[in-house]
């Protein structure tokens, strides 16, 4: 049974450069729906968390500036973000929706947010389109549980870009391993230092990542023994994204993710999936791709 994140506050009025890379959280769902994927009542409507939820990776000064709309002009341009009240609704409801995807996914094996996978969120500045970090709240969430039973966490990051802000909020973290495949002259510019980075070189073709993914995956289950997954499944690492210089074609990106949920799925391992970046020309190459992971996780849990 899928659980599924989403809710209709990301068409918040943006400049007309952000319009088309947020077009996908509308089109994505209906997507689903019409090809009979999903049924309407796997929706939930999400809604923000407490402010404990996400202190818990975040600094007290930095998340009251933002709230209150503070932040200085230097920090709002590196978020890529015009600063506004419903900017920030957006973005605490989609680390709510991470958060309940946690809970639904320990009783269910799966959950998905539509939106979600703002990894370059750190725990005192935000940058690169992600302002709070989802899946890092989320994971420390679980660990402040002790009657859910989470001790370990695996974060897979397979967006083209390498997840900085989740590795160093968990740098002196050992119950959360942070493992980050990502292309190697891709933004960030300057890397931190997940527990696994593997930087690829432009024009890595379907056969050699998924050869990577296929010797590194299983080893990390076997050495961390995560009690929960977190899968970024970006589908910018296509050969079609203008922002990544990989080369994936859709069936490579559909194979990379029927294995990773195929492994959880094996192991018995609760795993939330968030969609990440996707920024092809043609926006049905974007939906078409993050479709596919929805399928395979119906395929597995549905």
């Amino acid at each position: 049974m899928l659980s599924i994140a989403w809710a209709p506050l990301y068409a918040h009025p943006l400049p007309a450069n952000h319009r088309f890379p947020m077009l996908k959280y509308e089109l994505l769902p209906e997507q689903l729906l019409r090809e009979g994927i999903v049924p309407e009542s796997a929706f939930f409507l999400p809604q923000p968390p407490p402010d404990e939820h996400i202190l818990r990776v975040h600094a007290a000064d930095y998340y009251q500036r933002l709230r209150t709309g503070q932040l200085t002009r230097p920090e709002e341009r590196a978020t890529g973000f015009p600063w506004s009240p419903a900017l920030i609704m957006r973005e605490t409801t989609i680390l709510g929706g991470t958060l309940e995807c946690a809970r639904r996914a320990r009783q269910h094996g799966v959950a998905l947010n539509i939106a979600g996978g703002t990894h370059h969120a750190f725990r005192g500045r935000g940058e690169g389109f992600c302002l709070l970090n989802d899946q890092a709240a989320a994971a420390a969430y679980l660990l402040a549980q002790p009657e859910l039973g989470v001790e370990r966490v695996l974060i897979v990051d397979l967006d083209v870009h390498q997840g900085n802000g989740t590795a160093s909020i968990f740098q002196h973290e050992p119950r959360v391993f942070t493992f980050s495949m990502h292309g190697a002259r891709n933004y960030p510019h300057r890397k931190e230092q997940s527990d696994l980075d593997l930087a690829l070189p432009d024009g890595t073709d379907d056969a050699a990542y998924l050869d990577l993914l296929r010797e590194t995956l299983p080893r990390l289950l076997d050495q961390h023994r995560p009690d929960f997954v977190f899968y970024l499944s970006g589908v910018d690492v296509l050969a079609t994204d203008k922002l990544g210089h990989l080369a994936l074609s859709r069936e490579g990106c559909r194979r990379r993710d029927e294995y990773v949920l195929g492994l959880c799925h094996q192991h018995q391992l609760p795993v939330v999936v968030c969609m990440g970046g996707g920024y092809s020309p043609r926006i049905a190459d974007i939906v078409d791709a993050h479709v596919n992971t929805f399928r395979a996780a119906a395929a597995l849990w549905g």
